[in-house]
């Protein structure tokens, strides 16, 4: 894991740095697959290594460029519709690929939501009126459990936990 842990802070960068840890956690449990490893379906869902990632993308884009950002599907630098296909992976779409498309996509939702302070809020039509506070530890409770879950599949394919 490339991002210290930070132990003492303002609340801001204790919380940054958990969903940096939480983002990195999320993408180490599919490094090191292989491609067909990591479209393995091990459950009924579409849930794999690499449609994981795939959904943290459409989360970050969903979260923070379409609702905080309040920018046009076409603005977006990928596919975010909340309800619509965030674990489908298309067949030309390869692990490096998607995994950089998450980068990305994090590295916009660091620039956004530096512009907001933590007690700003916004009205959500699913979740009422959300701060930032809020979005960023949503965000963290997110890729940590798909991080859980990725190390259980990882696990399941044969690989050790990839952290």
């Amino acid at each position: 894991m490339n991002t210290n842990r930070i132990t003492s802070g303002t609340e801001r960068v204790l919380i940054e740095n958990m969903l940096d840890r939480n983002r990195e956690a999320l993408v180490a449990t599919a490094r090191g697959l292989t491609e067909a490893e990591a479209r393995q379906r091990l459950v009924a869902s579409l849930t794999t290594p690499i449609s994981l990632i795939k959904h943290a993308a459409a989360a970050e884009r969903i979260w923070f460029q379409r609702f905080w950002a309040g920018l046009d599907e076409a603005e977006c630098d990928g596919y975010s519709n909340r309800d619509e296909g965030t674990f489908a992976v298309a067949d030309d779409e390869s692990l490096s690929d998607v995994i950089a498309e998450f980068e990305r996509a994090s590295q916009r939702s660091r620039a956004i939501a530096a512009r907001f302070a933590l007690d700003d809020t916004k009205d959500n039509p699913r979740e009422g009126t959300v701060s930032m506070r809020w979005t960023l530890l949503a965000m963290i409770e997110e890729f940590a459990r798909h991080a859980g879950h990725g190390d259980i599949l990882r696990e399941q394919i044969g690989h050790p936990a990839g952290r």
